[in-house]
């Protein structure tokens, strides 16, 4: 992605600041003394700067006419580039955040001061904690900020972010459809080695393998490789199951690409052909799943799709004699129909907020009967456009038809 892109997001993010305002943001941390972890960046530095490093921070000031960026980044210890190489150069941060002025992060306190002084608000990015629990290198910086700058009123700016972010531009659009490609190949790859008497983890293998060959080293989350009765979890993670020769199995997992997610369910039998129960509540879930998405324009919002998928829903449970009642529904189906997605899988949004062209979001309904066994999820990924919408995942198979010819193939 190109250093403007990163740029305009800090030109946007200033127009929401209020004036005499500092906005301060941290890059993940991590122990770099340490063996080689999986590292993730946090996401809202990464949408600022681009820099996929860690021990990092942003600052900005706004003072007037003033819009000011400022980086800090780790010092290069010489005598650990052969454990863990060199540490990224100033010069190198600047060409890839767009941003003039860089610091060592062991400069920030100083830096901090000046600006500190003349500002009545600090929007600093921080992730909640529970309250016995130790604190973050966040909030014990935070919490060094407010000793030492008692006069400073601190807000949190995920309004600021959540504004900017739900709004994807072309390249983010870009990066979720790779990320959504390589998804697909992956569930391919998942489905056409799937045979009763296999573990859940064997299937998670195949998924991963297809991914990381296609240098997508990192999910958008842990995925769900559910069978039978794990089907019927919602966020079933251990993958440790026998899957049963009459199992359906329920994929729900996403690639990540360039930090952008995908997120997408798929439900199949574990010997490739549906029986006619399966097929039943497989089809009602479906039939939602189509009509929601063609529902999916500008001017709705979350809530009223989750209204449409309720009304469908307790119809559907009552034709597959499953309740009587409508109030009835929630054993069978408890979940949202929808989410935004980007840079988190649940990324950013006001469910409130009216969709706009621009707006990436998911439709994932689901009918889950521990009873008998069956847990069914759909989940598409659909770009809110101009005129309505565009199904970014409409080449991942989903059709009883489709599913059976691949497994027999």
């Amino acid at each position: 992605m190109d250093k403007q892109f990163f740029t305009s997001n800090r030109k946007q993010l200033f127009k929401l600041l209020p004036d005499n305002s500092l906005a301060i943001f941290s890059a993940t941390v991590s122990d770099s003394g340490s063996l080689p972890v999986d590292f993730e960046q946090n996401a809202n530095f990464f949408y600022l700067t681009g820099l996929k490093i860690p021990n990092a921070q942003i600052l900005l000031y706004k003072n007037g006419k003033t819009n000011l960026s400022i980086l800090f980044i780790e010092r290069n210890i010489p005598k650990m580039e052969v454990w863990i190489g060199k540490k990224i150069s100033q010069e190198d941060a600047k060409e890839i955040s767009g941003i003039e002025h860089a610091f060592f992060i062991d400069e920030f306190p100083v830096v901090l001061h000046t600006y500190a002084l003349s500002s009545e608000v600090c929007f600093y990015d921080h992730v909640a904690n529970k309250i016995e629990a130790n604190l973050t290198d966040s909030l014990f910086q935070l919490k060094e900020i407010v000793t030492h700058y008692p006069a400073l009123k601190i807000l949190h700016p995920e309004t600021f972010m959540t504004i900017l972010r739900s709004q994807k531009k072309g390249d983010e659009i870009e990066n979720i459809k790779k990320a959504i490609a390589i998804t697909k190949d992956a569930i391919h790859n998942l489905i056409t080695n799937t045979k009763p008497g296999m573990m859940e983890y064997e299937l998670e293998a195949h998924f991963r393998y297809e991914c990381i060959r296609n240098n997508a080293k990192q999910m958008a989350f842990f995925p769900i490789i559910a069978s039978g009765e794990n089907a019927t979890i919602l966020h079933y993670e251990k993958n440790v199951g026998k899957v049963g020769s009459k199992d359906l199995i329920l994929a729900d997992v996403g690639a990540k690409w360039n930090e952008y997610c995908a997120d997408i369910s798929r439900t199949f039998p574990a010997n490739g052909k549906f029986t006619k129960r399966q097929k039943e509540v497989y089809n009602a879930v479906l039939e939602i799943n189509k009509t929601i998405i063609n529902k999916v324009k500008p001017g709705l919002t979350l809530y009223k799709l989750q209204e449409e998928t309720i009304k469908m829903m307790k119809k559907a449970l009552k034709k597959l004699n499953l309740i009587k009642k409508d109030e009835e529904f929630k054993k069978y189906y408890m979940h949202s129909v929808s989410h935004h997605l980007g840079l988190h899988a649940h990324d950013l949004f006001d469910r409130a907020k009216k969709l706009e062209p621009g707006n990436v979001i998911t439709v994932e309904p689901g009918i889950y009967i521990p009873k008998e066994k069956i847990g069914v999820r759909i989940e598409d990924d659909i770009l809110v456009t101009k005129e309505g919408h565009e199904t970014l995942s409409k080449d991942i198979p989903k059709e009883i038809s489709d599913i059976e010819t691949i497994m027999k193939k």
